[in-house]
């Protein structure tokens, strides 16, 4: 079988496995490795130090798999049929990737059925599969791939399909057909960037991931800077302000595949990320939090985390009914920084009076 009809087949079954987008592309020197390693000078990764630790691999994908010349790379499509409900400030919202259940092991999934498909016409080929949980730049290889361009918010944007996309990929020791780098832009528009609450786009394609409140929900392991809890609002977990503002992802007549609802029933919101009331998770315990957060992206802010960001949203809230529920949880709360966000929450309700 030729190198041609092999990737066609190749594609033809990821599209049958449920992925919306499917791309080819070399395994070369990242086009972006250069603005990755200043970035990291910069420092704006923030705690995230497994992205500075891994930064050579992440250049050189030989160091991840020797041999390595091509990747295929997916793209599933994750929009919800019903967007959160933001405007109630007693409410916690959830990033739409974490609404379901976890994207890796969906992804996980699938890709593996994808890689037995590829052996059963290249058996020894060697394979590694990565789902945003490996030294992969997954955005540059994504757009080298033709899967999206990058965004002025650093998202990759699919002018079809919009952003609210994961991705995923598998790196190959066999030679395959590539398609071309994505052409796409944002022209003039600075929306992502004038609605950041927290101004963590720092310039045109610069996230400074200090700011970012998905990075403060989820990454950021120790107390949220006072100067940044305000604008963040009632979101709990992750962001998707900036692209809630992209025109890609607003839907058009002409362009009815944005924000078009996911196909993937893993991915359907579970009733706990539904536009849950700020005071009902503050009570969950440690155990009540595993149960209802198991197989889902939310178990990784942990307990500890989650309490801190319902917290912070409590506070935003100026809910004085939030007063006795706040004071219950502080005379039990052994954890210093989490008992410094419930202070700080406290007050902000009492004031409210």
């Amino acid at each position: 079988m030729n190198v041609s009809t092999i990737t066609e087949e190749i594609r033809q079954r990821a599209l049958s496995l449920g992925f919306d987008l499917v791309g080819f592309a070399p395994v070369l020197t990242p086009a972006h490795a250069l603005f990755f390693r200043k970035w990291l000078e910069q420092g704006f990764q923030g705690e995230m130090s497994y992205l500075a630790r891994s930064a050579d691999a992440r250049c050189d994908l030989q160091q991840v798999l020797p041999g390595a010349k091509s990747a295929v790379v997916v793209g599933l499509n994750y929009a919800p049929a019903v967007s959160p409900v933001t405007d109630d400030p007693t409410r916690g919202v959830f990033a739409r990737y974490a609404l379901g259940d976890d994207y890796h092991e969906v992804m996980q999934q699938k890709l593996e059925q994808l890689v037995a498909f590829i052996r059963q016409q290249y058996p020894d080929c060697r394979a590694k599969i990565y789902v945003d949980a490996g030294p992969v730049l997954e955005r540059d290889l994504a757009w080298r791939a033709g899967i999206g361009w990058f965004g002025k918010n650093t998202m990759l944007i699919n002018t079809r399909l919009g952003s609210y996309f994961f991705l995923g990929e598998i790196l190959l020791d066999i030679e395959l057909d590539y398609d071309h780098p994505t052409f796409g832009g944002c022209g003039k528009c600075n929306r992502c960037i004038e609605a950041c609450p927290t101004g963590a786009i720092v310039a045109p394609y610069v996230l400074d991931a200090r700011r970012c409140i998905s990075y403060l929900t989820i990454e950021l392991r120790s107390a949220i800077p006072e100067e940044l809890r305000p604008p963040m609002g009632n979101r709990i977990f992750g962001c998707d302000i900036c692209q809630e503002v992209c025109p890609f992802n607003q839907p058009r007549p002409h362009a009815p595949l944005r924000s078009a609802p996911t196909r993937e029933p893993r991915f359907a919101p579970r009733e706990v990320t539904l536009a849950p009331r700020l005071v009902d998770l503050l009570r969950l315990g440690e155990q009540d939090f595993r149960e209802q957060f198991r197989r889902s992206p939310v178990k990784r802010a942990k307990w500890r985390g989650f309490r801190r960001n319902v917290a912070v949203a409590l506070g935003n809230s100026r809910d004085q009914n939030a007063v006795p529920v706040l004071q219950e949880q502080l005379e039990h709360e052994e954890d210093p920084m989490v008992r410094e966000h419930l202070q700080w929450a406290l007050e902000r309700c009492r004031q409210a009076g």
